[in-house]
């Protein structure tokens, strides 16, 4: 069964791309490598034996999404995670957002919507709640409005599918909400790989641990927390990557009680910057550099989310606790340094 995983050669990309080939699906990537590199194929290779076809194919080209399809008619899944993701950059240039996260997707349910029968997973976010009135999120707390256009290119991505499953009973679509992910391959064949300053806390607090950043700035320590720093659900990208497969698979059997889905993905419980921190220290035997700054703009206090319905419906669970999936990302960035 071939799976189409646009944005295969990125982070979470990448190891989806090797849990569906070591379910047996044929996968193929879609990538235009603005934020990934070709050499991944070599990293998915590795780990499961078997090498995806790869097309290099920028998707905001509309003639090459529809020659695409034309020559892969009988692609029965579709994952997406082709987007732009940097909340900051997004604030600065909010028409490249608009341009390549919604066009794209525009441009793949166009296609999909043509063939008889489509699944669909989109790569989303829990951006979409902004700060939530009561913890654990749950899927029935209110979408608010976007801190972002990054987080408003996942709402209005959420929208476009909604809207177009309800006139296309032939497409069936599962939102995933990611909360954050971390880690690498437990093989280190593959792993995050920030362009220029990461965005995210972890790569950035490995980085610092290897000697790549001088210091980590720890963004507030007033907030209404046990130790005053923000909290943050962190998920190990492998069960990211399977939930992704359970999704698909939930789809292709028929599972789905209704022909649009939205699952959270997290653990269930929040960790705060420290606490990861300290964990890092903990796995690496490394004393961090890291300094206590004012707040930053945007950042909410808590996030963390409520699993139960991807744990009862989806029938998926995250395994790896916060300590293993720090070791796995302090021995990829290890190894990438190397």
């Amino acid at each position: 069964m071939k799976i189409l995983v646009t944005g295969g050669l990125g982070f979470i990309g990448s190891h989806t791309v090797v849990e569906l080939q070591n379910e047996g699906f044929e996968v193929i990537i879609i990538d235009d490598c603005s934020n990934s590199s070709e050499k991944v194929l070599e990293g998915i290779f590795s780990i499961s034996g078997k090498m995806p076809l790869f097309e290099k194919i920028d998707l905001k080209e509309k003639s090459k999404v529809e020659d695409f399809f034309r020559r892969h008619q009988d692609v029965e899944g579709v994952i997406h995670f082709a987007a732009s993701k940097a909340v900051g950059e997004s604030v600065e240039k909010p028409l490249l957002y608009y341009e390549n996260n919604i066009g794209t997707l525009v441009y793949l349910l166009k296609e999909l919507s043509k063939k008889d029968n489509s699944n669909f997973i989109f790569s989303s976010s829990c951006t979409v709640y902004g700060q939530a009135d009561e913890m654990p999120i749950s899927e029935k707390a209110p979408v608010k409005p976007a801190e972002s256009p990054y987080g408003n290119t996942k709402q209005m991505g959420e929208e476009i599918i909604r809207d177009t499953c309800a006139v296309n009973s032939s497409l069936n679509a599962i939102a995933l909400r990611y909360f954050n992910p971390m880690g690498a391959h437990p093989s280190g064949n593959i792993g995050e790989l920030p362009i220029g300053v990461p965005q995210n806390l972890v790569p950035f607090i490995t980085q610092t641990g290897v000697g790549l950043r001088q210091e980590l700035s720890v963004f507030g320590d007033d907030y209404p927390t046990e130790d005053g720093t923000c909290i943050r659900d962190y998920i190990y990208v492998v069960d990211l990557a399977k939930a992704h497969v359970q999704a698909l698979q939930r789809l292709l059997g028929g599972k789905n009680e209704d022909n649009y889905e939205v699952f959270n993905l997290g653990t269930g419980k929040g960790s705060s910057v420290l606490e990861v921190i300290h964990s890092f220290e903990k796995v690496s035997g490394k004393k961090l550099n890291y300094k206590i700054v004012d707040r930053r703009a945007g950042d909410i206090v808590s996030a963390y989310a409520d699993t139960k319905k991807a744990n009862e419906v989806l029938g998926w669970k995250s395994q790896y606790t916060l300590d293993e999936a720090m070791k796995s990302a302090w021995e990829w960035e290890q190894k990438i340094r190397a």
